[in-house]
């Protein structure tokens, strides 16, 4: 494995679009086979943390996962999800119309070349696309922002990690106390089911909705890192400490850890609701993240290295 490249020269003989689906089909390989670099020191610390045998060998199965998808340049994980991406576009880039498409193609690029399994599936037809690609699939969400490039976010949603999601609106007592047992029941109930130690993302809004779309976010910012507000940073310790102690370990076979962080998002609410929402990662939690600038030189920030 070679270092990220800062920049890819553009070839004149390629369009605009096409350069724009080779970056981002890039972007898919790597998250598809890497795991993104606070991921993987999270693992190496938490490996670190377990005296028992059991925990040990389990945490040896990972990394030696790791390292035969590194070499076989295959996806880690048989389930390479559902894609998600989260764009923040400049509202000056150049190529912005380009992008729908563009994401498409390199979908379709990465779903036969890395492979990617097939995963989307119609909902009432229950067909199988064959290139994961569908209605509303993948699945894009935009924030317009000054500027002239682009940030992208991409989530391979698997479907073990997907299968704890929640979200629900809290009587008006039920107040923060209401959130943190949500959060809790949410995990010792369903967490065994998303391949732990997990990454746990919590929303708060006025609504199911809004919530759930956060705590999405909220597995999108690296381990390690707090919120902003020093309530909600205090909050994310503790249920950290809280669902650590529940003892899950890896892979659910008990251990001193159960999860590599909590991160918390939330929005301002109603008075009389307040929206509480749980997005899973499992321990591989594959994303990534690209920043591609007006020139199409592009940054993959998410990981150090990239598979050649």
């Amino acid at each position: 494995m070679a270092h990220v490249k800062n920049e890819i020269t553009k070839s004149k003989l390629k369009t605009p679009k096409e350069q724009i689906t080779d970056i981002l089909s890039d972007l898919l390989k790597v998250t598809a086979i890497a795991l993104p670099d606070d991921v993987f020191e999270s693992l190496k610390k938490m490996q670190a943390c377990e005296d028992s045998e059991l925990s040990k060998e389990l945490y040896s199965c990972i990394f030696d996962n790791l390292d035969k998808a590194e070499k076989l340049k295959r996806p880690l994980c048989q389930d390479t999800g559902v894609l998600q991406f989260f764009i923040k576009a400049g509202v000056r880039f150049p190529y912005l119309a380009l992008l729908g498409d563009a994401i498409k193609d390199a979908t379709q690029n990465a779903t036969s070349s890395v492979p990617l399994r097939h995963n989307v599936v119609e909902s009432f037809d229950e067909r199988n696309t064959g290139n994961n690609i569908g209605t509303l699939a993948p699945w894009c969400e935009w924030e317009i922002i000054d500027g002239d490039g682009l940030e992208i976010d991409v989530y391979l949603a698997g479907g073990g990690c997907t299968l704890p999601g929640r979200s629900k609106v809290l009587m008006p007592l039920e107040g923060y106390e209401g959130v943190v047992k949500f959060v809790f029941d949410t995990i010792v109930e369903w967490g065994v089911n998303a391949c732990p130690p997990l990454v746990v993302g919590v929303g708060i809004g006025t609504c199911a909705t809004t919530a759930s779309i956060l705590s999405k976010k909220a597995i999108l910012r690296k381990i390690g890192s707090s919120n902003p507000n020093p309530k909600a940073a205090d909050m994310e310790r503790r249920m950290k400490i809280g669902l650590d102690n529940i003892g899950i370990g890896p892979l659910g076979l008990k251990g001193k850890q159960s999860v590599q962080c909590v991160n918390i998002e939330y929005a301002a609410h109603h008075p009389a609701t307040l929206g509480v929402g749980v997005t899973v990662g499992c321990w591989a939690t594959r994303r990534g993240s690209i920043n591609i600038k007006n020139d199409l030189s592009y940054e993959i920030t998410s990981h150090k290295n990239k598979i050649n």
